[in-house]
């Protein structure tokens, strides 16, 4: 049975104006769905969350696992015949949610949550600690953790962080987004 949604004919309009990227130009040839290495996993392939949000399907698209696992590759804008690039748009649409009240994808938000997290404290990636922040908020602890050994006994992941020059002025970038959409 087929969920009934409402309809918001300004969606695509918002959205095009928040990502910056002309979505309403695309006329569904799916070159995007077609190259995106995650498009197997999603509940909506890309080329469908583009045709919802032009057909104003709000809740359709702000509720789907579609938006949080993009990866953000932009296969599909190297492929996309109108130069669309979904990785900005995909952007949008999770900020859109969060700001809705719609649940993320628990895993995929608690990665995304321990990179920035991480990048706020040291200005870069510092792999383990991020590593263990996301451990921590998905609960999975024990999952991969020889392979996690692994890598620290090879020297893939270094136990001791590097702190960056500017790591006030990336902290301002924090400053400055934080109010948009609260953790």
């Amino acid at each position: 049975m087929a969920v009934a949604y409402e309809l918001d004919p300004t969606f695509g309009r918002v959205v095009q104006g928040r990502s910056g990227v002309p979505i309403l130009r695309c006329y569904f040839c799916q070159k995007c769905t077609a190259g995106c290495p995650v498009a197997y996993a999603m509940d909506y392939k890309p080329a469908q969350i583009v045709r919802l949000v032009q057909l104003g399907q709000k809740d359709a698209v702000l509720s789907s696992t579609a938006i949080w696992l993009c990866v953000g590759c932009e296969t599909c804008g190297t492929r996309c015949p109108n130069q669309i690039r979904l990785a900005p748009m995909f952007d949008a649409l999770r900020y859109m949610a969060l700001e809705g009240g719609y649940k993320p994808e628990p895993s995929v938000y608690a990665l995304h949550r321990s990179f920035l997290d991480s990048i706020r404290l040291w200005g870069r990636v510092h792999e383990l600690s991020m590593l263990m922040q996301y451990k921590l908020r998905s609960r999975d602890l024990f999952s991969d953790l020889m392979m996690g050994i692994g890598l620290i006994l090879k020297g893939k992941i270094s136990f001791l962080p590097e702190r960056i020059r500017g790591v006030s002025q990336v902290r301002k970038l924090y400053e400055t987004g934080s109010s948009e959409v609260e953790r």
